[in-house]
């Protein structure tokens, strides 16, 4: 979810420039993953062999993301599906290492795919919590986009 809000999802002038189409992904905060990193450490035998698939508890896809945000700031917020080629690039000339920006490509494809991540219990399941939803997250974060 901060991906949305430090990141290369971080809205500019009311767009999410990325190129997802429709998909839907189950996009997860980095506090839910902290937390089931805390339990995970502070008792390894629990978890010795077990493997986890962290997840947010729906699968959204990027434009309902923009409207849960512009929900929250009040500010019109949009998606934009831009071409793949043309975004990897502008990621790669930005800055972004070429090896991350293939990443990037392939994570996008995946999603835009619709083989997104799905949502399951392994953040409940580790830390007793339910998992923290996009909206949840987009009211804490909301200073970020105004």
């Amino acid at each position: 979810m901060q991906n949305f809000s430090e990141s290369f999802l971080k809205p500019v002038a009311g767009t999410i420039a990325v190129p997802t189409d429709n998909g839907p992904e189950a996009f997860i905060d980095a506090e839910d993953i902290a937390a089931v990193a805390a339990v995970t450490l502070a008792r390894p035998d629990a978890h010795a062999g077990a493997a986890y698939a962290l997840t947010g508890p729906e699968a959204i896809t990027v434009s309902e993301a923009a409207e849960i945000i512009a929900g929250v700031t009040g500010k019109p917020m949009r998606h934009n599906d831009v071409d793949r080629d043309t975004w990897v690039e502008g990621t790669v000339a930005a800055g972004v290492p070429s090896e991350y920006g293939e990443m990037l490509r392939m994570l996008t494809e995946t999603i835009a795919s619709g083989r997104g991540s799905r949502p399951n219990d392994d953040v409940e399941k580790v830390t007793g919590a339910p998992p923290i939803s996009f909206a949840d997250f987009a009211r804490r974060t909301a200073q970020a986009w105004k």
